[in-house]
Protein backbone atom coordinates (compact mmCIF):
# COMPACT_ATOMS: atom_id res chain seq x y z
CA UNK A 1 0.00 0.00 0.00
CA UNK A 2 1.38 3.38 -0.92
CA UNK A 3 2.13 5.84 1.85
CA UNK A 4 -0.48 8.35 0.75
CA UNK A 5 -3.21 5.66 0.70
CA UNK A 6 -2.20 4.55 4.21
CA UNK A 7 -2.33 8.13 5.43
CA UNK A 8 -5.73 8.70 3.82
CA UNK A 9 -7.09 5.49 5.36
CA UNK A 10 -5.95 6.68 8.79
CA UNK A 11 -7.37 10.14 8.20
CA UNK A 12 -10.76 8.80 7.15
CA UNK A 13 -10.84 6.35 10.05
CA UNK A 14 -10.33 9.34 12.36
CA UNK A 15 -13.03 11.25 10.44
CA UNK A 16 -15.47 8.38 11.03
CA UNK A 17 -14.77 8.58 14.77
CA UNK A 18 -15.44 12.30 14.82
CA UNK A 19 -18.57 11.91 12.71
CA UNK A 20 -19.94 9.33 15.17
CA UNK A 21 -19.49 11.74 18.05
CA UNK A 22 -21.56 14.42 16.31
CA UNK A 23 -24.93 13.07 17.39
CA UNK A 24 -28.51 14.01 18.18
CA UNK A 25 -30.00 11.25 20.37
CA UNK A 26 -33.41 9.89 19.36
CA UNK A 27 -34.03 7.10 21.85
CA UNK A 28 -31.92 3.99 21.22
CA UNK A 29 -30.63 5.27 17.88
CA UNK A 30 -29.00 8.66 17.38
CA UNK A 31 -28.80 10.83 14.29
CA UNK A 32 -25.06 11.04 13.72
CA UNK A 33 -22.79 12.15 10.95
CA UNK A 34 -21.48 8.58 10.58
CA UNK A 35 -23.31 7.99 7.32
CA UNK A 36 -21.86 11.23 5.95
CA UNK A 37 -18.39 9.97 6.86
CA UNK A 38 -19.09 6.56 5.31
CA UNK A 39 -20.36 8.14 2.09
CA UNK A 40 -17.43 10.53 1.78
CA UNK A 41 -14.88 7.86 2.70
CA UNK A 42 -16.12 5.44 0.05
CA UNK A 43 -16.42 8.05 -2.68
CA UNK A 44 -13.00 9.58 -2.09
CA UNK A 45 -11.00 6.46 -1.28
CA UNK A 46 -12.90 3.98 -3.43
CA UNK A 47 -14.23 0.60 -2.40
CA UNK A 48 -10.96 -1.05 -1.40
CA UNK A 49 -9.39 1.67 0.72
CA UNK A 50 -12.75 3.04 1.90
CA UNK A 51 -13.66 -0.43 3.16
CA UNK A 52 -10.29 -0.69 4.89
CA UNK A 53 -10.92 2.59 6.72
CA UNK A 54 -14.41 1.51 7.74
CA UNK A 55 -13.20 -1.87 9.00
CA UNK A 56 -10.40 -0.18 10.96
CA UNK A 57 -13.09 2.00 12.55
CA UNK A 58 -15.16 -1.09 13.40
CA UNK A 59 -12.10 -2.84 14.81
CA UNK A 60 -11.24 0.15 16.98
CA UNK A 61 -14.76 0.13 18.36
CA UNK A 62 -14.75 -3.64 18.84
CA UNK A 63 -11.65 -3.50 21.04
CA UNK A 64 -13.28 -0.90 23.25
CA UNK A 65 -12.10 2.47 21.98
CA UNK A 66 -14.91 5.03 22.36
CA UNK A 67 -15.35 5.65 18.63
CA UNK A 68 -19.09 5.03 18.31
CA UNK A 69 -21.95 7.44 18.97
CA UNK A 70 -22.16 8.78 22.53
CA UNK A 71 -18.41 8.04 22.93
CA UNK A 72 -19.06 4.32 23.31
CA UNK A 73 -17.08 1.31 22.21
CA UNK A 74 -16.71 -2.39 22.82
CA UNK A 75 -18.34 -5.61 21.74
CA UNK A 76 -21.33 -4.79 23.93
CA UNK A 77 -22.24 -1.97 21.55
CA UNK A 78 -21.67 -4.10 18.44
CA UNK A 79 -23.76 -6.92 19.91
CA UNK A 80 -26.38 -4.59 21.43
CA UNK A 81 -29.69 -3.53 19.88
CA UNK A 82 -28.17 -1.01 17.45
CA UNK A 83 -25.08 -3.05 16.62
CA UNK A 84 -26.58 -4.25 13.35
CA UNK A 85 -26.55 -0.72 11.99
CA UNK A 86 -22.86 -0.37 12.83
CA UNK A 87 -22.04 -3.74 11.24
CA UNK A 88 -24.15 -2.57 8.32
CA UNK A 89 -21.54 0.10 7.59
CA UNK A 90 -18.99 -2.61 6.88
CA UNK A 91 -21.39 -4.61 4.75
CA UNK A 92 -22.38 -1.48 2.84
CA UNK A 93 -18.69 -0.75 2.22
CA UNK A 94 -18.14 -4.23 0.81
CA UNK A 95 -21.20 -3.82 -1.41
CA UNK A 96 -19.86 -0.49 -2.65
CA UNK A 97 -16.49 -2.11 -3.38
CA UNK A 98 -18.20 -4.88 -5.38
CA UNK A 99 -20.71 -2.84 -7.39
CA UNK A 100 -19.60 0.79 -7.18
CA UNK A 101 -17.88 0.90 -10.55
CA UNK A 102 -20.61 -1.09 -12.29
CA UNK A 103 -23.64 0.89 -11.10
CA UNK A 104 -22.09 4.23 -10.17
CA UNK A 105 -21.23 5.91 -6.89
CA UNK A 106 -24.64 7.25 -5.88
CA UNK A 107 -26.66 4.11 -6.68
CA UNK A 108 -24.09 1.96 -4.86
CA UNK A 109 -24.23 4.22 -1.81
CA UNK A 110 -28.02 4.20 -1.80
CA UNK A 111 -28.10 0.40 -2.09
CA UNK A 112 -25.54 0.19 0.71
CA UNK A 113 -27.64 2.44 2.91
CA UNK A 114 -30.73 0.33 2.25
CA UNK A 115 -28.71 -2.78 3.12
CA UNK A 116 -27.47 -1.08 6.30
CA UNK A 117 -31.05 -0.18 7.27
CA UNK A 118 -32.16 -3.73 6.53
CA UNK A 119 -29.42 -5.46 8.54
CA UNK A 120 -29.72 -3.02 11.41
CA UNK A 121 -33.49 -3.31 11.57
CA UNK A 122 -33.44 -7.10 11.47
CA UNK A 123 -30.80 -7.16 14.22
CA UNK A 124 -32.81 -4.68 16.29
CA UNK A 125 -35.96 -6.75 15.75
CA UNK A 126 -34.20 -9.94 16.88
CA UNK A 127 -32.69 -8.20 19.88
CA UNK A 128 -35.54 -6.01 21.10
CA UNK A 129 -38.62 -7.43 19.38
CA UNK A 130 -41.66 -5.22 19.00
CA UNK A 131 -42.64 -6.01 15.42
CA UNK A 132 -41.18 -4.96 12.11
CA UNK A 133 -43.31 -1.83 11.64
CA UNK A 134 -42.46 -0.57 15.11
CA UNK A 135 -38.75 -1.08 14.43
CA UNK A 136 -38.97 0.68 11.06
CA UNK A 137 -40.87 3.61 12.57
CA UNK A 138 -38.33 3.89 15.38
CA UNK A 139 -35.06 3.10 13.64
CA UNK A 140 -35.44 3.88 9.93
CA UNK A 141 -38.17 6.42 9.16
CA UNK A 142 -36.64 9.24 11.27
CA UNK A 143 -33.29 8.78 9.50
CA UNK A 144 -34.24 8.61 5.82
CA UNK A 145 -34.38 12.36 5.21
CA UNK A 146 -31.29 13.19 7.31
CA UNK A 147 -29.33 10.44 5.53
CA UNK A 148 -30.48 11.73 2.14
CA UNK A 149 -29.25 15.20 3.08
CA UNK A 150 -25.93 13.74 4.27
CA UNK A 151 -25.59 11.85 0.98
CA UNK A 152 -26.14 15.04 -1.01
CA UNK A 153 -23.65 16.94 1.17
CA UNK A 154 -21.07 14.17 0.89
CA UNK A 155 -21.47 13.98 -2.89
CA UNK A 156 -21.13 17.76 -3.19
CA UNK A 157 -17.98 17.73 -1.05
CA UNK A 158 -16.63 14.72 -2.97
CA UNK A 159 -16.95 16.60 -6.27
CA UNK A 160 -14.89 19.45 -4.82
CA UNK A 161 -12.25 17.27 -3.16
CA UNK A 162 -11.72 14.50 -5.74
CA UNK A 163 -9.47 16.66 -7.87
CA UNK A 164 -7.13 17.21 -4.90
CA UNK A 165 -6.61 13.57 -3.94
Amino acid sequence: MRTNKMALCGLFTALLCICAWLAIPLGDVAVTMQTFGIFLCLMLLGGKYGSLSIFLYLLMGAVGLPVFARFQGGLGILLGPTGGYIWGFGVAALLYWCIGKAVGKLPALILGLVLCYTLGSLWYLLYAGGGLWAVLLRCVVPFVVPDAVKLILAFTLYRQLKKHL
